[in-house]
């Protein structure tokens, strides 16, 4: 592993450690930096990045596979294990006998023998078949958690990826989860910032040995659930401006500061270099508790998943939560109004 990224020993039995830094491979609409992406990630990799970030329904994977075998061939990496890559069975494959077939197909895309963390990537599945983003609402289905799990334990006891785990899962899917899984989930990966610190699920996940790795850090401006909320912020600009450094690396260290894994993504080497520079230095107490009192709501909202004929027939029953937004900011919300949103700890 690169010695620049400190690292979280996710298995104690195994040794198993996650970088708690990665690069992120998610752009919207997905598969539009597929000519520069390969170079973007052989330039992340020589930086010092070593924890990689895709998922199937980014359409990263090969190019991903790609940089990894030219940083072999180059040897800006002695070896594969140098790397964390992680990757998402997306939810058309979130059906017990698709599980084993996805990984696979991941596998051959990223031309890696096994992956180093393998994600639920949404708690609901969709019917096999082409991907569509966003998905029709009426094809949007419950997801079989105990069986897809088990699907998911095989892939680990087979060696195709050394860890499981899964995103976007709220405290109250996770309960559902452990309630039949033979292995835990190691990682819920979520959105967390200093807009939306997640207080209650990483208390939650602590308490049962669930890694968390926060995704849209930065509030993951100019994507489909993208917003600028974190970049805007005063409180964390006033920060940036007294310290010297970027509201970028003020909210990456505060994430860092969280005990979690953080993942960024940013396709322009000056700002991939210095999203890097965020271990030499810290917050003060005084900072930390300043961030803490940001009032809180979420940007990656998934109205796109409420349906009225599907499992989650509002926004507070895909996340189990108030999710601190006023109806204003939520673009498609629409008859969704009902649902009472409040600003949480």
């Amino acid at each position: 592993m690169g010695s620049r990224i400190p690292e979280f020993l996710l298995d104690s039995s195994s040794g198993k450690t996650i970088p708690l830094l990665g690069f992120g491979t998610a752009e919207f609409p997905f598969g539009t930096s597929s000519a520069t992406m390969k170079q973007t990630l052989l330039h992340a990799i020589k930086l010092g990045y070593r924890h990689f970030d895709t998922a199937a329904v980014y359409q990263s994977e090969q190019h991903l596979g790609e940089a990894i075998n030219d940083a072999l061939r180059l040897g800006l990496i002695k070896g594969r294990d140098e790397l964390f890559i992680t990757s998402k069975l997306w939810s058309i494959d979130a059906h017990h006998d698709r599980v084993l077939p996805a990984l696979k197909k991941t596998l051959n895309n990223l031309k890696l023998e096994y992956v180093d963390l393998y994600l639920i990537h949404w708690p609901f599945s969709l019917p096999a078949g082409e991907i569509e983003i966003p998905p029709r609402k009426e094809d949007i289905l419950p997801l079989d958690i105990k069986s897809v799990w088990a699907a998911m334990e095989e892939c680990q006891k087979l060696g195709m990826a050394k860890s499981i785990g899964v995103s976007n899962f709220s405290i109250k899917k996770l309960e559902t989860l452990l309630a039949t899984a033979k292995i835990p989930p190691a990682v819920d990966q979520v959105e967390m910032n200093p807009l939306w610190q997640q207080k209650r699920l990483r208390e939650f996940c602590e308490n049962k040995g669930i890694h968390v790795t926060a995704y849209s850090p930065l509030g993951a401006k100019g994507t489909l659930w993208g917003t600028n909320w974190v970049m805007d912020s005063e409180v964390l600009r006033e920060m940036a401006n007294a310290k010297g450094k970027t509201v970028a690396q003020i909210s990456l260290r505060w994430a860092y500061e969280q005990g979690v894994s953080v993942l960024v993504k940013s396709f322009n080497k000056e700002r991939i270099e210095e999203n890097l520079d965020i271990f030499d230095w810290n917050l003060t107490s005084k900072e930390l508790q300043k961030i803490s009192q940001i009032p809180q709501r979420k940007g990656s909202v998934g109205t796109e998943f409420i349906s009225e004929e599907g499992p989650y027939k509002t926004v507070s029953e895909l996340w189990d939560e108030d999710i601190g937004l006023a109806f204003d900011h939520v673009p498609g919300l629409g008859d969704a109004a009902e649902v009472c949103l409040k600003a949480i700890d």
